[in-house]
């Protein structure tokens, strides 16, 4: 099976009712741990890479692992996506280089730290659908800023400072005919996401409720979406890691945001987590072992668990092989011919 276009395992979610877990990569052993987890769970996947992992890895080394992994699970639906461009010249270089999916974080400005203004946010987005739909690339945006920072990205904040408006979110969809469109509601970047268990103060899943009756027909995103499970954070901590008490989003809102419109589920956070924690223990505990093979591979299945889990508690589980996959070629024949339309069905407002 060739790469897919992210596009087509979001359609093909909508009509299932289900979330495609995105997992973010910087090596060999994640991808692995991915993998492991699709082929167990027999699901679709969407594997990711910030500009912080295409730099760490360097293009060319991490975009082979992924195409190893197209070779060696043939029956897994696989996109590979540029998880927040910071410009046009970034999310171009993805689509040559092979990717089929990027993101134009254009939220912010060129630096991946300044909010933009809408109207730049528009126009950057726009050029960069205008550019990757005759390739057949899918494209998502995000309107609104999230909060905290990983990888360099990130406006820094609670996450409540610039939460999405969905007269704007609208305006932005038809504008722009991205693909899929990332939403700030309260969510953040990184482990510490937020100091008490999230509730409607902090996790406003009321706009995303709202702007999905809005946009009943566009695929939303959910970023900074690692739930922070306490047990991770609890074996860092017991093999002589300093992590302060923090909560993430809990399972049960990412699965009320599945139920209204949410197709794409990023999840970075709790993989780093359960690496470092494996890592940690057998540093640890067996201190005269230093063949990285002795705590890699346990780093390994300690995250494939985790993507596991998230695929299931997504309800990809079971869907790898529902669907044939369409060539990127058709995609932009679609795309091209109005078949494969982007401007959402807006409902009334």
């Amino acid at each position: 099976m060739p790469l897919v276009s992210m596009r087509q395992l979001l359609d093909e979610a909508a009509k299932g009712g289900y979330g495609v877990g995105a997992f973010n990569v910087n090596d060999m052993e994640q991808i692995q741990a991915i993998m492991a987890a699709a082929k167990e769970t027999n699901s679709p996947v969407i594997i990711q890479a910030s500009r912080g992992a295409r730099a760490f890895a360097q293009d060319r080394f991490l975009f082979h692992l992924i195409l190893a992994a197209n070779e060696l699970y043939p029956e897994i639906p696989i996109a590979m996506h540029q998880d927040h461009g910071n410009s046009f010249e970034t999310c171009k270089s993805a689509i040559e280089l092979g990717y089929t999916s990027v993101m134009m974080d254009g939220s912010l400005k060129e630096d991946g730290k300044t909010p933009s203004t809408f109207e730049e946010n528009v126009a950057v987005t726009k050029k960069v659908v205008d550019f990757a739909h005759p390739r057949g690339v899918t494209v998502e945006g995000e309107i609104g800023v999230l909060g905290g920072v990983e990888d360099g990205h990130g406006a820094g904040g609670s996450g409540l400072e610039h939460i999405t408006d969905p007269d704007q979110a609208v305006e932005f969809a038809e504008r722009t005919g991205v693909d899929a469109l990332a939403i700030a509601i309260g969510t953040s970047h990184g482990a510490y996401k937020f100091s008490k268990k999230p509730d409607g103060s902090v996790l406003k899943m009321d706009v995303l409720i709202a702007i999905h009756k809005r946009l009943p027909n566009t695929h939303l995103v959910m970023h900074g979406s690692s739930s922070v499970p306490k047990d991770l954070q609890d074996i860092i901590n017991q093999y002589g890691g300093k992590l302060k008490e923090t909560w993430g989003v809990p399972v049960e809102e990412i699965q009320l945001g599945i139920r209204n419109g949410v197709r794409k589920v990023n999840v970075d956070t709790d993989n780093r987590l359960a690496i470092t924690g494996a890592i940690r223990k057998v540093l640890w505990t067996t201190p005269e072992k230093f063949d990285p093979r002795d705590y890699m591979k346990p780093a390994r299945e300690a995250m494939q668990k985790v993507v596991a889990t998230r695929m299931t508690q997504f309800g990809q589980a079971g869907h790898a092989g529902d669907y044939k996959p369409i060539s990127i070629a058709q995609i932009a024949k679609g795309y091209a011919d109005g078949s494969l339309t982007t401007q959402p069905l807006v409902a009334a407002r």
